[in-house]
Parts: C-alpha cells; sequence; structure tokens
C-alpha cells in the first residue's frame, strides 16, 4: 500500500495497583515491551493522572484504596470511551464482573497472571483501540446523516429503508432476522437513531453471552447484600436505557429459563431488581436479532409463544449479501475507504479482485467482506487490490469460474493453456496456513458436534469463553450449524 513512512509514538498507558512489588514488575517488563508507563499506587493519584495526563490504556485494579471505580474513568472527561480498559484483579467478585460486562472493558483479568497473557491483551487491546479511532475520525464526521451507516442500492434494500422510515417513529418493538453478518445491528440503530429515543442510550445485550446466574442482575440490578458479594446498590441494563433502545442480539439462544424472565420486562415494562421487593418502571423499546426461525423454535417449543409475539410486532428480514448484487462492489468500496489508514492513498480494485468479490458466495455476509477488505489493506503493496491480496477461497473460485468460462466457449478456447495450481497459486505464509487449518478445525468441529458449544468446548479441550473468542476469530456463529441439523432433519 502506497503511504509514507507512519511516525508511531510511544503508547502511555496508566497502571494503578496498590500492590507496590505488582506495580513496578509490570511496569518494568512493559517498558521494556516498549511502552511508556506512569504507575500509580492509589485511586487519588490515578485520577490526579488522568486529568493531566493523555493516556492510550488504562490497567487497574478494583480493590484499591480510595474507591476507584470503572464509572469514574468511564465519565471522566478527558479518557474518551474509546481508550480501553483492563481490570486485573487478586480478588475476583460477582458484582465486580457484573460491572465489567457492563462498561464493556477490554479484558478482566485475575491474579497471578502471566506477563506474556499480561501482554496480549494489552496489545489485542490498543490494537482494537486504534482501529477504533482511526476509523471514528472519519466515520463521525459522516455520521451526521444517519442514514450514511447503511450502504446499498439492490432494491431490497430500498424496501426495507421505507419500512424503517415509517416505523422508526413509533414504539413497536421489532423483530429483525437474517442469515450472521448482514447487519442486523447495523439496522436496529438505524431504528433506534431515526426514532424520538434517539436521544436516550442503545444498549446492546449479546444473549449468547448470558450466563443465567448473571442474568437477572445484570438485566435488571440488584440491592446491596442480595448475594454474597453484592456490596453495594447496581442499576441494571434496562434501568441504563430508560427512555433508549434494548437491543437484545441473537434473541434465539437465550435459554428458556431466561425468555421466561424477560417476558413480563417486555410486556409490563417492569421489573424488579434482585434483593428488592420494589418494582422498577422503564420506558424501553426493544429491539431484537437473531439468525433463528423463531416460528420453527416456538413450534418445536424451544422459544415462548408469547414472548415471540411480543417482540416480533414488527418483522424485518435482511437478505444474504449474495443476492445484492452490485452492493457487493459498493460495500467493497466502503470498506477499502473506511476501513485505510488516514496517510495513506485511496485504493481501487483490479478488474480480477472486483470478479472474485462477486463469483463468492459470502457465506459470513457483510461481516466477511469487511474482513477481506481490511486484510487486503493490510496486504496490499500498491494502489490496487490485486487477486493476490484476497484469501484463498476468493483466489480459487476465481481460478475455477475462468477454468469454467473456458470451457463453455468452446473446444477451442478450452485448449488455452492454464497454469498448473502449482504455478500459479501463492504458498501461503505460515500465519494463513495456520489460520486456514484452524478455521477448517472449528467448521469441522461445529459440525460434529451439532452446533452444540458445551459439547465442542469440552471435545477441545477449550473453555466456553474460549471457544467463543475463535468462533468470533473466524466469523463461525454455533447457531448456523444447529439450524443446518433442523434443516435437515425437516
Amino acid at each position: 500500500m502506497a503511504a509514507s513512512d507512519e511516525y508511531k509514538k510511544t503508547e502511555r498507558i496508566l497502571i494503578a495497583d496498590d500492590e507496590p512489588l505488582f506495580l513496578r514488575t509490570t511496569g518494568e517488563l512493559l517498558r521494556k515491551s516498549g511502552f511508556e508507563c506512569v504507575c500509580v499506587p492509589d485511586a487519588k493519584s490515578a485520577m490526579a493522572e488522568l486529568e493531566t495526563g493523555d493516556f492510550d490504556l488504562v490497567l487497574s485494579d478494583l480493590n484499591m484504596p480510595g474507591n476507584l471505580k470503572l464509572e469514574l474513568l468511564r465519565k471522566h472527561s478527558d479518557l474518551q470511551p474509546e481508550i480501553p480498559l483492563i481490570v486485573i484483579t487478586g480478588v475476583p467478585t460477582l458484582p465486580s464482573a457484573i460491572e465489567s460486562v457492563r462498561l464493556g472493558i477490554a479484558d478482566y483479568l485475575v491474579k497471578p497472571v502471566k506477563f506474556e497473557d499480561l501482554l496480549n491483551s494489552v496489545k489485542k487491546a490498543l490494537a482494537n483501540s486504534r482501529r477504533t479511532q482511526t476509523r471514528s475520525s472519519r466515520g463521525r464526521a459522516k455520521t451526521a446523516e444517519k442514514s450514511n451507516r447503511i450502504i446499498g442500492e439492490c432494491s431490497q434494500l430500498r424496501e426495507l429503508l421505507e419500512i424503517i422510515n415509517r416505523i422508526a417513529t413509533t414504539d413497536a418493538n421489532v423483530l429483525i432476522t437474517g442469515e450472521s453478518g448482514t447487519g442486523k445491528e447495523v439496522i436496529a440503530r438505524e431504528i433506534h437513531d431515526r426514532s424520538h429515543r434517539s436521544g436516550g442510550k442503545f444498549q446492546v445485550i449479546d444473549c449468547t453471552s448470558v450466563l443465567e446466574a448473571l442474568f437477572e442482575s445484570m438485566l435488571f440490578g440488584h440491592k446491596k447484600g442480595a448475594f454474597t458479594g453484592a456490596v453495594s446498590d447496581a442499576e441494571g441494563l434496562l434501568k441504563q436505557c430508560d427512555g433508549g433502545t434494548a437491543f437484545f442480539d441473537e434473541l434465539g439462544e437465550l435459554p428458556a429459563p431466561l425468555q421466561a424472565k424477560l417476558l413480563r420486562a417486555v410486556q409490563e415494562q417492569t421489573f424488579t431488581p434482585v434483593g428488592s421487593h420494589t418494582p422498577v418502571t422503564v420506558n424501553t423499546r426493544f429491539v431484537c436479532a437473531t439468525n433463528r426461525d423463531l416460528e420453527l423454535e416456538v413450534a418445536s417449543g424451544r422459544f415462548r409463544r408469547d414472548l415471540y409475539y411480543r417482540l416480533g410486532v414488527i418483522h424485518l428480514e435482511l437478505p444474504p449479501l449474495r443476492d445484492r448484487g452490485d452492493d457487493v462492489l459498493l460495500l467493497a468500496n466502503h470498506f477499502l475507504e473506511e476501513l485505510r489508514p488516514e496517510d495513506s492513498s485511496p485504493l481501487r480494485m483490479t478488474e480480477e479482485s472486483q470478479n472474485a468479490l462477486m463469483t463468492y458466495s459470502w457465506p459470513g455476509n457483510i461481516r466477511e467482506l469487511r474482513n477481506v477488505m481490511d486484510r487486503a489493506i493490510a496486504l496490499c503493496t500498491t494502489e490496487e487490490v490485486t487477486l493476490a491480496d484476497l484469501p484463498e477461497r476468493l483466489r480459487s473460485q476465481e481460478q475455477t469460474e475462468s477454468v469454467v468460462l473456458n470451457a463453455e466457449q468452446g473446444p477451442e478456447a478450452s485448449i488455452v493453456p492454464v497454469e498448473s495450481e502449482s504455478e500459479s497459486a501463492e504458498v501461503p505464509t505460515r500465519e494463513e496456513a495456520i489460520e486456514q487449518a484452524e478455521y477448517q478445525y472449528l467448521v469441522g468441529l461445529l459440525k460434529a458436534c451439532s452446533g452444540n458449544v458445551s459439547e465442542a468446548a469440552r471435545q477441545a479441550n477449550l473453555s466456553r469463553q474460549g471457544l467463543h473468542k475463535l468462533l468470533n476469530k473466524h466469523n463461525l456463529r454455533a447457531a448456523e450449524f444447529r439450524n443446518r441439523v433442523e434443516k435437515k432433519q425437516d
């Protein structure tokens, strides 16, 4: 990619911990790894540094003298939401875990922690933060027009936007369905932003990561003393988005016991925090998304019929990317512009690379396309994205299409020499080979386990959380493999 040499500043990390040995050792090791570190032993000092300093990451204990709370860090005028927070504690508690999940911290580490694991967490958080800030610096200017986040000209999308315009000003609950990666959350945000609730909070609740033991406390909040470790009152997510929109992503993954607990909140806009006897009333719109067929789920008894009717007042079905025609290229060009570094030249695609994008089936839809273009930007050495910059699965398909095209043109055309795979195919890098092998392993694992995450994690000797991280890395959803099995049975 054509670009001037980028000036790379030393990233600054604020480390706050009341254990002198941990503070000194961690600071020294991170400095040796190329970071600038400011180490403070208590909450008061941390807040003083935040008032005067400019930091790229905060690494903090939750149990220091001075009652340092993540809310203070988040709300501090000099600490932007994009700056990642990593919590590291020697005394993990249920309330602190709930608090961390609520605030969307980058990582939650428990002492003792290996420095290698800590360093990986820091690097990953900073990389995500850099990418977010680079993109948002261009994106914020564009979001003045709220429809700019929806890219496409196909008839299905135009019809969808017309419906969104009509329903956005109402308070009707909305159910958004479609394959994984089709942009369900983008549509949900569009509905929120076009509504009279746009001044309220848009709260995302990921149903795939909900633990039954934490569900009520996270959603409804809890009172001090409600359970061991509940040392103070905590406000639930529904209360936090009072006057706004609650977006339940992957609703079809919500276990049956939790569906019953959600029903009352949806139909009455009322709930009772854990440990309290006083109901709380809110004014919240519910927008939900799933890649499952909830009508089939209801018919099979896996999803509550009454909850389905309450949440599906308006039903929007998103088309898969493979059915959106030239929108593939519109989106690809949009991502090339959005994701490229600010100091780099604009990129364009060769005809070959465009053909590869248009003929590919995009099982991961828009999310997969975005990742493919992000990869192409990283690998591109000129101002053109070529076939070589695309993943092997797209390159091999383009080669297959070329062979079929030659064959269809008749015997004379079919004898045109075609390079053998060994001559034309590039040898993947070690990292690419590992990525491909890992992807294939996960696909095989999910097929063998019919999308059962617990069983897949057991067979892979991984925790559920560890398996979810790998699945997210490769844009795989276990639910899709359960759906395939069910469709075959039908």
